[in-house]
């Protein structure tokens, strides 16, 4: 690979048990959040995604809020969504929200834009579900020209035109690093090759490789439309222990009632503890020792080139020591090991 690859971790502020095996307060799970990216931030994770939710089992419905207090106590860990829901959101708001962000942390704000996994954000901001597509389409085309920080002028459907409208603040650098977010239907690769925006991979289940057409698919199209290289990153769940068997134990039960909760709402059926070890054998679970995690995060950005792998560290109510610990071994350990692997 050209260039080192980039290690990030994402959550999504989960609600975590506390000592006592019952639920934390929000309140205490996005502060120890806080610290957890703090943490990253000292052993060296090249960034951190804070995803945003508007239900009760995750903590943060405003990322960029966390984000701002992560970015108040680090120096070098960049900060974006993962992700923000663009579809019931304003583009313009969204824009001026992580230009705030890069102004408070001197240049380190992303953001990933996306449709989102679960869609209670459409009634609680008075959105007709039936528009799912329109609303994406027009947002983003909206944010793709917010993005160039010069007037805007554009017209839709779901929102009043605008003649020649400046936003501010704009950035200090003049860019915002934008991803789009995409789940695996060529239509999305398309549409992050059109826009020009580098493309992150969802890959929550199942074998990695079979998202190498994807990747393929978006270089060609950026080639094809005469746009230049940009990187691919993918995004999946794991955790890591000091042994392989310590990973699997600490994980399993966390992990199985986050997936089962989430299952039971869109028909899948219950986890077994073969779906689980399978998952980590030959699927997108990256659980495990440092140096089993690292041989599985290098055999992906091998299998699909990719320029940056962020893993998902939180799952369900996984306490937040334990969650502390896997961030330490993941910036000291895994990180170095993969780059090693892919040297």
């Amino acid at each position: 690979m050209s260039q080192p690859i980039e290690l990030g971790l994402d959550t999504f502020g989960d609600v975590t048990d506390g000592p006592d095996g019952k639920p934390l307060h929000a309140a205490q799970v996005i502060r120890n959040l806080v610290e957890e990216g703090v943490l990253a931030d000292g052993v060296g994770v090249d960034f951190i995604g804070v995803g945003e939710h508007h239900r009760a089992d995750f903590a943060v419905s405003s990322p960029e809020m966390v984000l701002a207090a992560i970015a108040s106590r680090t120096k070098r860990i960049r900060l974006g969504s993962a992700v923000t829901v663009l579809s019931s959101d304003d583009p313009i708001r969204v824009f001026q929200r992580f230009s705030t962000l890069d102004a408070i942390s001197s240049g380190r704000a992303e953001v990933i834009l996306g449709r989102g996994s679960f869609i209670e954000s459409f009634p609680l901001f008075g959105f007709d579900l039936k528009n799912y597509e329109r609303l994406f389409n027009e947002k983003l085309d909206l944010f793709a020209a917010v993005l160039t920080q010069q007037p805007v002028t554009w017209h839709g459907t779901t929102r009043p035109p605008l003649q020649a409208q400046n936003v501010y603040p704009k950035t200090e650098s003049g860019r915002l690093t934008t991803w789009i977010g995409v789940g695996g239907t060529p239509e999305s690769v398309m549409r992050a090759a059109h826009y020009g925006m580098p493309m992150m991979l969802a890959i929550i289940g199942g074998a990695p490789k079979r998202f190498a057409p994807f990747a393929d698919l978006y270089r060609r199209a950026l080639k094809e439309l005469g746009k230049p290289e940009l990187p691919v990153g993918v995004h999946s769940h794991g955790y890591v222990a000091e042994t392989d068997t310590q990973a699997k134990e600490e994980l399993f039960d966390d992990y199985k009632r986050m997936r089962d909760r989430i299952g039971a709402e869109r028909g899948w059926p219950p986890m077994t503890h073969d779906d689980f070890e399978r998952e980590i054998e030959s699927g997108s679970l990256y659980c495990g020792s440092p140096e089993t995690v690292a041989k599985k995060i290098a055999a992906t950005a091998k299998a699909l080139g990719v320029g940056r792998f962020d893993m998902k560290y939180s799952a369900g109510p996984l306490s937040h020591d334990k969650m502390m610990r896997c961030i330490e071994l993941y910036g000291r350990k895994v990180m170095p090991l993969v780059r090693e692997l892919l040297a």
